[in-house]
């Protein structure tokens, strides 16, 4: 199995991309707004990518936080909050948004269930501070470590109950980026002692079946790498400090935060201890490259990825959705913050 997780060009697979995706057997795969048309197109293409493998426990993901960052969208599927929602409940509520929270990613897994959706790139955990870059922004569940990770735990509790598993991102915190890491690469200053306040959430919720790096420079560990190529920061930091042990992902390698070729930027990232590369534009040239570079998945990824699919299902209904939506908008109108 190559460890990495690729995207599909389109609404259906091309037999050029069926062909590579059962020789080069990835890790799993990542949608967009461009596979997702309609319920039923969705569920033929993930029964599709299904069917290459022959395995119901296929890691199909996407991002679906609710916000700016949703890949499904109304009319075809329910419309989420972004995180400052439950952040702003949980000023005046804590309990409440907690419920809310859990209950709006429960119903948000069961929508992604029957799409045949098992993980989603959800939440963020990322401590939001002053003055930083919006690419974070409204986004974050809050800017005091413990009330992020009570959300972000309750988060990851109503994803698991629908089926889906969760990924704790962006470690070891995107919260003082500088700039949005699609397009350049961020320096953060901060010291050790500052950046406590970054990872707490991260080592609250060190449980979290799957972690996700991301693009950014922290000086006080790394001077030179950033930490999704940073084998001190993966090493020391993540795997360590967070006492993380779960499947660990790189945020998007496409991104123009690191340097090199695609390929070159996947066998970095490898190597310096993150899992499973995520590889989301479906350059099929890219993805030989990756496939042709990398090397096979070994024993210790294989178990993460198993234990990280465990308790995942496909559904073929939404069961209590519409339920767990009242629930949510009613606990959220106490802020004023319904969907």
């Amino acid at each position: 199995m190559t460890p990495a997780i690729f995207g599909v060009a389109g609404a259906k697979l091309t037999s050029e991309e069926r062909a590579f995706f059962k020789e080069a057997d990835p890790a799993g795969y990542i949608l967009f707004g461009r596979n997702c048309v309609d319920p039923q197109q969705l569920r033929a293409l993930t029964d599709d990518l299904r069917s290459i493998h022959g395995r119901d426990r296929l890691l199909v993901s996407i991002d679906q936080e609710g916000g700016r960052v949703a890949r499904l969208r109304p009319p075809h599927w329910s419309a989420y909050p972004s995180g400052q929602a439950f952040d702003e409940l949980y000023k005046i509520a804590p309990a409440s948004a907690i419920e809310a929270a859990r209950a709006g990613a429960h119903a948000m897994a069961l929508e992604l269930s029957a799409m045949g959706v098992t993980v989603d790139f959800h939440p963020p955990v990322d401590v939001r501070q002053p003055g930083a870059h919006d690419v974070i922004g409204d986004r974050a569940l809050g800017s005091e470590p413990m009330q992020v990770a009570a959300l972000g735990r309750a988060i990851l509790d109503g994803l698991a109950k629908g089926g889906v598993a969760g990924c704790i991102k962006h470690m070891p915190g995107h919260g003082r980026t500088t700039t949005d890491t699609h397009h350049e690469m961020p320096t953060v200053t901060a010291s050790d002692e500052e950046l406590e306040i970054d990872i707490a959430p991260f080592r609250a919720l060190n449980h979290a079946p799957i972690g996700m790096t991301g693009h950014l420079l922290f000086t006080a560990w790394d001077s030179e790498n950033p930490a999704t190529l940073s084998p001190y920061v993966i090493r020391e930091i993540i795997r360590k400090r967070i006492g993380f042990d779960g499947l660990l992902l790189t945020d998007d390698i496409d991104m123009e935060a690191l340097d090199g070729s695609v390929p070159e930027r996947a066998a970095r990232a490898h190597s310096a201890g993150c899992d499973i590369v995520l590889n989301c534009w479906a350059k099929m040239a890219d993805m030989v490259a990756i496939a042709d570079i990398l090397p096979a998945m070994g024993d210790v990824t294989s178990q993460r990825l198993e234990i990280a699919l465990a308790n995942t299902n496909i559904r073929h209904d939404l069961g209590e959705h519409t339920e767990l939506l009242a629930q949510r908008d009613a606990l959220l109108e106490l802020a004023g913050e319904a969907a």
